[in-house]
């Protein structure tokens, strides 16, 4: 993929800039994996916005894509690359030797015509294939690897996302994560080699507000910028400062700089966190 630029015809589209679609060679998606996609604007099934910041945006398909790659001793060739706009990564759809089609997360480097496989046990190492993390020596990049055997893909799934394998012991393989973050995941979890494809998608600028409304996000409006009853930021004459010893949320609830994360069960996998640095 490249980053296209525009005449600054106008100030919108004088910062923008655009995904050239150079390594897409199937436009029509498959008929057969698509799903409707319903809007519901960040509104729970009682009507009242529980994610704000959500609404409108241009119509989508959502793409049925194969996480578990549990087809597996069964060799596939890429049929095509596809763009998928519900996610930043490329899609890769494959046939199967047995007729079957699905859709997966492609790979950087991974072209039109490739075979891929994907397997429980050591298969070669290349770009698209799929095999447990016991497997994949120190070292290798890899993409879309699950938290658990069998339950699918969770990790590395965006636009150039990648994850090293730094080693394999006991019941445990070392991850070290895109955050910089050392976890440990059992050894039986699959994961794809290779780097997650389109990595230039985070370089892209929308350049105006239009564009994020047509991704479905809305207007964000600072606190201090509303009236009293409906922030704890708000009211004032003129430009008023936040004013209260501790920041906080539209629901009054302490923000900016508050530790957020909740203790999890994995927490105990965890060898080394991430770096201020990186957060």
């Amino acid at each position: 993929m490249g980053i296209k630029k525009v005449k600054a015809n106008t100030p919108g589209r004088r910062e923008a800039t655009f995904d050239d679609f150079k390594d897409i060679t199937k436009s029509i998606p498959e008929k057969r994996l698509l799903i409707p996609k319903k809007k519901r604007g960040g509104r729970n099934s009682s009507g009242k916005i529980t994610v704000r910041h959500q609404g409108g945006g241009a119509k989508r398909h959502i793409r049925l894509v194969d996480f578990k790659r549990n087809k597996h001793d069964i060799e596939a060739k890429v049929a095509g690359i596809e763009y998928d706009p519900n996610r930043g990564s490329r899609l890769a759809l494959l046939h199967y030797a047995d007729g079957e089609k699905r859709y997966i997360i492609a790979p950087v480097d991974l072209k039109l015509g490739d075979k891929v496989m994907s397997s429980d046990k050591l298969i070669e190492i290349k770009t698209g294939n799929a095999l447990p993390l016991q497997h994949i020596p120190a070292g290798m990049p890899v993409c879309c690897v699950e938290l658990e055997p069998g339950r699918g893909a969770k990790i590395a799934r965006s636009a150039g996302n990648v994850v090293y394998v730094m080693g394999v012991e006991g019941k445990y393989a070392q991850l070290k994560m895109p955050s910089g973050e050392i976890r440990q995941v059992k050894k039986e979890c699959l994961a794809t080699v290779g780097q997650a494809s389109n990595p230039d998608h985070r370089h892209i600028s929308l350049g105006k507000a239009g564009r994020s409304r047509h991704l479905g996000i809305r207007p964000t409006v600072r606190g201090t910028a509303m009236n009293p009853v409906d922030h704890p930021h708000g009211g004032g004459e003129g430009n008023q400062s936040i004013g209260l010893k501790h920041p906080k949320t539209i629901w009054g609830k302490p923000a900016l700089g508050v530790k957020t994360r909740r203790k999890s069960r994995s927490d105990r996998l965890i060898i080394s966190r991430r770096s201020k640095r990186q957060r």
